[in-house]
């Protein structure tokens, strides 16, 4: 079992659903981005997952489209700026985890190796490449597994149900399921989309002897309630970011305690 495994387990032994909450570093401010995330690990999160903004995050909706293009604006951002940050985050809670998120133009032009080794130099135990496919990250799993990291796989609804089934034996850390269809954001949560969701994540659970986090378009303590039972992690991000947007640190953490502090 590997370290990020391992803590999901006994963590879980604690919580019948664990939290990772989705921050865009650098936005509005690499200050404020840190200052952020610093009050959701106080508040209680057990993860941050943290994305390193870029130009065309491709599996993004507008709320986090818009941050990134924020984040990029009249600030030079660099990935190893961002790893010393959160690896300093992490440093100062322990309790909690950090995951790494970003898409594969910025970590290959930084350098998917020395990427790897430095995460596991600062504590960073999850990556998160939604463009990569695991057929072309050869390389990024061999350097992952000599460093002790965790490359995070995403699966959706529309998977086929064979590479579904290969991807969730494949997992380690945690598979990351998409909740549905499209990008991060928009949520039609209903009763008919509730039972595909149960069957979809009752799939996953037969084929992975990984952790399961769930993300997009999860913005109601309802939602989260629902996924109790059937995974390991609730991720919340647009929905997250938009209180944010509204009402800064205040009406996030208002959102954030709704869901899982209630």
């Amino acid at each position: 079992m590997s370290q990020l495994a391992q803590y999901i387990a006994e963590k879980r032994q604690q919580k019948p659903i664990l939290s990772m909450t989705h921050v865009v570093y650098g936005y509005p401010s690499v200050k404020e981005s840190l200052d952020w995330m610093a009050t959701l690990l106080e508040a209680g999160a057990d993860f941050i997952e943290v994305q390193f903004p870029f130009s065309d995050p491709v599996a993004d909706g507008p709320t986090i489209v818009a941050a990134c293009h924020g984040a990029l604006h009249d600030q030079t951002l660099t990935v190893e700026q961002c790893l010393k940050d959160i690896g300093q985050l992490g440093r100062d809670f322990p309790q909690a985890r950090i995951a790494l998120m970003s898409y594969l133009n910025p970590m290959y032009r930084y350098g998917l190796e020395k990427l790897v080794k430095r995460c596991a130099e600062e504590n960073i135990l999850g990556l998160i490449l939604p463009d990569l496919p695991y057929e072309q990250a050869g390389d990024l799993r061999e350097y992952c597994a000599a460093n002790g990291i965790d490359p995070v796989w995403l699966v959706t609804p529309v998977t086929p149900k064979d590479r579904l089934a290969f991807l969730a034996s494949e997992a380690s850390g945690f598979l990351y399921c998409v909740a549905r269809s499209g990008v991060t954001g928009n949520s039609n949560h209903n009763g008919g989309e509730q039972q595909s969701l149960d069957e979809y994540l009752a799939e996953i659970n037969e084929h992975s002897n990984a952790p399961i986090g769930v993300g997009f378009g999860i913005r109601e303590k309802a939602h989260v309630d629902a996924l109790k039972g059937k995974a390991d992690v609730a991720i919340i991000g647009s929905a997250l970011l938009d209180a944010y947007n509204k009402g800064g640190k205040e009406e996030g953490l208002k959102l954030f305690n709704s869901l899982f502090n209630a």
